[in-house]
């Protein structure tokens, strides 16, 4: 659909919005505003200055205020990673995970992370959820055990085949406890790994350590899954595990580690009578591991024709880190109580998995179950990585924000200047966030284009390369 096309199928209010924004005096500092912000869909609006000063001069080499900026305000990304809340920040934060999670496999030079973790053992594992109860799917494109041959798209897909008898309270206490789950797994997977090498967990981290860098990702039914690269490294930082360490053996330990008695979570029995008129709320004792599905796939390195490729896994990884529960069909915001889910048209599955969450609540308050109703109960976190599997999302932001640091300081011609001989007194205040509804559709508008010419340069990137090759 084109911008015109977009802008004519607008109500009269927010068309007449838009048409407002974009004949006022400051619009094209206003658009270079967002731009700058990749077309975020809800950016923080700032009110301030800065001021840059010789430390031994005390000249003033640059002062900047928003008091001549549209509405006297700086807008700035929201940096939220949720594709459903902001796709411009989303994309910028899948970007970040993808060279994060790419960096543990290839190696970068610039962060200190050798090349030689591309020979150490690694494998690309998921880890799945229990079930608890049967659902409506495709096995393998046959008919579904409903009697029905569902397509890719059918919204049913996911569903218990009988809600009455789908342990809800189940499935969102599994995804309650995911993260302790993953803990325990962690910890028993090098017991597994010392135990095949004939060495004692202290042993072990003196020779041989266990990185990974994983990422939640929600199936269909609402029950939480993991998937994790998992390395093999030698007892300092990157470097190269001993001859004995071998993807085989750490394919045995992982699967090992998944099926033991240690890595599981139990659940005590829960009981609450708010009322002593009325029946209590019972829950049972439960104790949760992982599923009996579990796929665990050798990485390989890029170009030896195989399909899981060190691009392809980190790909994967950065697709998922940018969603959340959203993906079942529910919200991605907090939910207050069971009013809210007949408000928000909510679909049968989800809304069922949310009441749980409000109906355990009570019976396990240190859970925070009405807190992440939302999310179907998981409350971890939806990527996350080992200490020394490969740099951080902070140290990425800070590479970004150093390089458009130098930009301005050339900009401003004061890129001679040593950045120590340099004061910078600042005042920046909260003055508010978001689009006003013109301003959204144009800074929509305004995502779609950077969104095109990425598009545009990733596809002509390979024939510039040929071209370059050839006059070599």
């Amino acid at each position: 659909m084109s911008d015109t096309a977009t802008l004519a199928g607008l109500n009269p209010a927010t068309l007449a919005d838009a048409l407002k924004v974009a004949g006022s005096p400051g619009f094209e500092r206003w658009q270079d505003q967002i731009k700058r912000t990749g077309g975020c869909a809800d950016p923080i609006h700032l009110r301030g200055w800065v001021l840059h000063k010789d430390k031994t001069s005390g000249e003033v080499l640059h002062h900047y205020s928003t008091e001549h900026e549209p509405g006297g305000r700086l807008r700035i990304a929201c940096g939220n990673r949720r594709a459903s809340r902001c796709p411009a920040c989303a994309f910028t934060y899948a970007g970040d995970t993808y060279h994060l999670i790419r960096a543990g496999l290839a190696g970068d030079d610039l962060r200190g992370i050798p090349a030689t973790v591309r020979d150490h053992p690694r494998v690309f594992a998921t880890l799945t959820a229990p079930s608890f109860g049967p659902v409506h799917n495709r096995p393998d494109r046959r008919v579904c055990a409903c009697g029905t041959r569902h397509a890719p798209d059918d919204p049913v897909l996911g569903s218990a085949l009988d809600p009455a008898t789908y342990d809800y309270a189940g499935a969102v206490l599994f995804n309650n406890h995911a993260g302790q789950l993953w803990m325990r797994f962690t910890n028993r997977l090098r017991r597994e790994i010392a135990a095949r090498a004939g060495l004692t967990q202290r042993e072990l981290s003196e020779v041989c350590q266990v990185s990974y860098g994983k990422v939640a990702e929600f199936q269909k039914r609402g029950a939480v899954h993991f998937h994790a690269v998992i390395r093999l490294d030698g007892c300092y930082d990157q470097a190269p595990p001993p001859a004995w360490a071998t993807t085989d053996l750490l394919t045995d330990a992982i699967r090992a580690a998944c099926r033991h008695a240690y890595t599981s979570v139990s659940v005590p029995a829960a009981r609450y009578q708010p009322d002593p008129k009325k029946s209590a709320i019972t829950q049972p004792a439960r104790t949760f591991c992982w599923g009996r599905q579990l796929d665990i796939r050798p990485i390989r390195a890029f170009g030896d024709g195989s399909e899981l490729t060190e691009q392809a896994v980190a790909s994967y990884v950065a697709k998922y880190a940018t969603k959340a529960a959203e993906s079942t069909d529910t919200v991605d915001r907090r939910i207050g109580n069971k009013e809210a889910l007949e408000l928000l048209g909510i679909p049968d599955h989800p809304r069922r998995l949310i009441a749980a969450c409000l109906d355990l609540h009570p019976l396990y308050p240190d859970r925070k179950l009405l807190n992440w109703a939302h999310m179907l109960g998981f409350r971890g976190h939806f990527s996350s990585k080992s200490r020394r599997y490969s740099t951080t999302l902070g140290a990425l932001r800070q590479t970004r924000a150093d390089y458009r640091a130098a930009q301005e300081r050339q900009a401003r011609g004061l890129d001679d200047i040593e950045p120590d001989t340099v004061l910078v007194l600042a005042d920046w205040q909260y003055a508010g966030h978001g689009h006003t509804p013109g301003e959204a559709t144009l800074a929509a508008t305004i995502a779609r284009g950077l969104q095109l010419n990425r598009e545009t340069a990733r596809q002509e990137l390979p024939a510039r390369l040929a071209l370059e090759g050839a006059a070599a």
